[in-house]
């Protein structure tokens, strides 16, 4: 799964999209080696749809720094935020 589908054509320029891009990969990465249930595939396409979500907002927020992101993607989809 990418954050492609999920990121307008005029939102973001290219290296913007790769930073977002690599966040949620890492997001993503690190709920499934956690054991997270919502890296499960009944949960999957929720998940994946919760953290680009919040990884665009951020990134429309102007926030490029790829910890930041990818912690408070989790963060926000697991209630920690």
């Amino acid at each position: 799964m990418s954050i492609i589908p999920f990121v307008r054509d005029d939102a973001f320029d290219p290296n913007a999209v790769a930073i977002l891009g690599a966040a949620f990969d890492a997001a993503w990465d690190t709920l499934q080696k956690s054991g997270s249930p919502l890296a499960r595939d009944a949960h999957a396409a929720t998940t994946h749809e919760r953290l680009a979500k919040r990884i665009i907002e951020m990134g429309q927020n102007g926030v490029r720094n790829h910890q930041r992101l990818v912690e408070d993607a989790i963060a926000q989809l697991t209630g920690k935020a």
